[in-house]
């Protein structure tokens, strides 16, 4: 990124993860951040299936050798899964969720905006704050708030927590998105984003204890189901599945007619021929 002008100089390391570096760099006045996604064989965040079920690729010769799991399917998928936070950033920034602005992704660097804090310091993580019962609170509603406004733009973080959040000057910020998953497309969203929220439940109920007895990601999930879920939809942290006993003589019936159907059809058929 030097050599090609995209960065002037890096500053410093600021941190290393599980999936990846981040260093502090210099782009002409400005002062951003850029991620190096670690080699997957370095990164001990796997590529599990429940994060990439139905994740795309225009390409049909890549989604075979994906599919077959050579090198070149390999690095392939490696691609998918870096580009997948870099396409999660613009579509969670365009739905007015607060992540860091994305700016560049080339050759598995991403480049991005340094999230920084009242002094114009790298802003800190949630884990590393002690927290007034009011900051908690705040904190706590404005993350759901946040996970809903992603719902609703289509997508599931999939490992957030408080090593995920940094807190700006304006308040918590999401980081860390390479494992989002579609929550149309992913058979394993429901639970995904209810792990979210549980994470943000037992961190927060630290300082308020009466959070571990809410139950938001169902509730949440609910609505969305039902197509009810909006940004501004109120929530009560309560949910209450309603079980309805089945009708067993109406599920045999509705068998027996679609026999029945596809019988006669067959037998349609059978005189036309």
């Amino acid at each position: 990124m030097l050599e090609e002008g995209l960065i002037d100089g890096v500053v410093r390391q600021l941190m290393s993860g599980k999936e990846a570096m981040v260093f502090v760099v210099r782009c002409g006045d400005d002062t951003r951040c850029a991620k190096v996604y670690k080699e997957p064989e370095r990164r001990s965040f796997r590529q599990a299936v429940d994060y990439t079920e139905n994740r795309k690729t225009k390409n049909t010769r890549q989604a075979r050798a994906m599919a077959k799991g050579t090198r070149f399917g390999r690095k392939a998928q490696e691609h998918a899964w870096q580009s997948a936070e870099v396409d999660a950033l613009y579509r969670l920034a365009a739905a007015g969720v607060r992540v860091p602005r994305p700016y560049i992704f080339h050759d598995g660097v991403l480049l991005m905006e340094l999230v920084t804090d009242e002094h114009g310091e790298a802003a800190p993580r949630l884990n590393d704050l002690l927290l007034t019962l009011n900051e908690a609170r705040a904190y706590h509603q404005r993350l759901i708030r946040e996970v809903v406004r992603m719902l609703c733009a289509g997508v599931v973080h999939g490992d957030l927590s408080e090593f995920n959040i940094l807190i700006d000057s304006d308040g918590p910020v999401i980081i860390d998105l390479p494992q989002a998953v579609d929550a149309a497309g992913n058979n394993h969203a429901p639970h995904i984003l209810e792990r979210d929220v549980i994470n943000l439940r037992n961190y927060f109920g630290r300082y308020l204890p009466e959070l571990l007895a809410t139950n938001y990601g169902k509730e949440i999930w609910a609505l969305y189901e039902t197509g009810a879920l909006q940004p501004d939809t109120p929530l009560t942290g309560r949910f209450e599945r309603i079980e309805k006993d089945v009708d067993l003589d109406g599920v045999m019936q509705e068998i027996d007619d679609a026999r029945f159907e596809d019988a006669a059809r067959k037998l349609r058929l059978q005189s036309v021929a």
